[in-house]
């Protein structure tokens, strides 16, 4: 029949192994990602990355390994000859057979077919003795095959197969060109201290302490924060607190913009990572361009439906927090029947939620930090069962590998057990909520009171970071 075109090519899914250990590992491997992306080969999800041990050639530096899920039109070798060709374009520098590479992109499953041809084997046959290979595979596809001949085997039986190794390895989660990636799966790994700075007039604890400092207090006010041991700030413009009036994206510009702009003007030389702590795309994009490092995202991305995609976008980091509704409404949304799990169940299968949404937006894996959410959907004891069992969270399957950031500081579920009825008096609760954040494996906490939970944090680390 005239005018009609050729049928479209079948698109196939395809799961491709990264690697670096040269240079900015990260970095390298979200250009590979990226260059597909723009080539037409679709990542639709990743995996987390991992630091590794090098294997086979072993004095060389550590690798960063992960994987990709991908959309593909291309036949196995035509996607072969695509990979080679981004790997090239990237500068790819290979000295010897498994040495150091800058990046490294190897097809290792194509549906379910099986090839034997002298450039390619799939599935990849090196697969069932890498841990770095089937540690990230098994988290896009813990209940896959990977053998056609062995149907009955899966991605995580491989896994579970491996030997021990010496030294466990740990999932990176980038946060800026400036600073060290969190570890999140490294038993020693130091955790950051967030210092909050609310340039709001509402905020439920300092309202509108900053928003009336001249810049030379407010310099002094972050200089003193980061003296006492801050390596991040989060900056807010709209009060979250319940029944805080929103108010206007220009108004919340107007009020985070000029505090990031300081902070990178007046501290050039110091590596602090700035947070902008927003349920807006538009105002996440702007902090963004004015010098953030991460998106903190109250409501997961849910509030705003065009946060997602702009983040990834942008690139950045982003922390999803748990909450239900909005800030308005949170409070009488705080019901986790027994039928349905109870609490930490209910918690952890909505952040399983957020986390696909942000997949299914473009954000990578290794791109999301979570947070619990205190304070938020949560009513007094249910914040204390939160942080006894963060550890159950951090280990829920579809959350294993990302780092958490717990946010107690000053709350009233610390008023109600403590009887101290001013938010601002609240320091010793604090400080028992931070220690038991670190205990249970936070890698970052948001705290008011910077220069005592910096001490906390501190001896907290030294008993359970080693």
């Amino acid at each position: 029949m005239s005018g009609l075109g050729a049928s479209p090519a079948e698109k196939r899914t395809a799961y491709i192994a990264l690697g670096s250990n040269l240079g900015d590992r990260i970095e390298w491997i979200e250009k590979a990602c990226n260059e597909m992306d723009a080539r037409g080969i679709k990542v639709k999800r990743t995996s987390s990355l991992w630091e590794t041990e090098p294997m086979y050639v072993l004095d060389q530096d550590r690798f960063v390994n992960g994987a990709c899920e991908v959309e593909t039109t291309l036949e196995p070798l035509d996607l072969l000859d695509a990979l080679q060709d981004i790997e090239n374009s990237l500068g790819r520098k290979k000295i010897i057979d498994k040495g150091p590479r800058n990046i490294d992109l190897d097809i290792l499953l194509y549906d379910n077919i099986m090839l034997n041809h002298p450039r390619l084997n799939i599935p990849h046959i090196g697969i069932p003795e890498r841990e770095f290979v089937l540690r990230p595979l098994a988290e896009l596809i813990p209940d896959k095959s990977i053998d056609p001949r062995k149907p009955w085997t899966l991605t995580r039986d491989y896994l579970e197969a491996l030997p021990p190794t010496n030294s466990p390895i740990t999932t990176m989660t980038p946060l800026s060109c400036h600073h060290p990636p969190i570890q999140a799966l490294n038993p020693s790994r130091k955790t950051h201290v967030m210092a909050i700075l609310n340039m709001t007039p509402d905020s439920f604890s300092d309202g509108g302490i900053n928003t009336t400092l001249d810049e030379q207090s407010l310099i002094s006010t972050i200089q003193s924060y980061l003296a006492a041991g801050a390596t991040m700030i989060d900056i807010g413009g709209q009060s979250t607190a319940p029944n805080a009036p929103e108010v206007t994206v220009a108004e919340e510009l107007s009020r985070v913009l000029p505090a990031i702009k300081l902070i990178r003007s007046h501290f050039a030389e110091q590596p602090v990572l700035i947070s902008v702590d927003t349920y807006r795309a538009a105002v996440a994009e702007a902090a963004v361009a004015a010098g953030a490092d991460i998106v903190n995202d109250v409501s997961g991305g849910s509030m705003d439906p065009k946060m997602l995609p702009t983040v990834a976008r942008l690139g950045t980091t982003i922390c999803l927090m748990h909450m239900r509704g909005t800030p308005a409404t949170m409070n009488s949304l705080a019901e986790y029947p027994a039928s349905e799990g109870g609490l930490i169940p209910g918690i952890a299968k909505e952040l399983v939620a957020r986390v696909a949404a942000a997949e299914e937006a473009g954000i990578r894996r290794w791109r999301i930090v979570l947070d619990p959410g205190l304070g938020f959907a949560k009513i007094g004891p249910q914040n204390v069962d939160v942080l006894r069992h963060l550890d159950e969270l951090r280990n829920w399957p579809g959350l294993q590998g990302l780092p958490w950031l717990v946010g107690s500081s000053r709350k009233s579920f610390i008023g109600r057990v403590t009887g101290v009825q001013l938010p601002k008096e609240r320091i010793w609760g604090t400080a028992a909520t931070v220690a038991a954040a670190v205990q249970g494996g936070a890698d970052v906490v948001r705290v008011h009171d910077v220069r005592e939970m910096s001490q906390v944090v501190a001896m907290a680390d030294a008993i359970w970071r080693y």
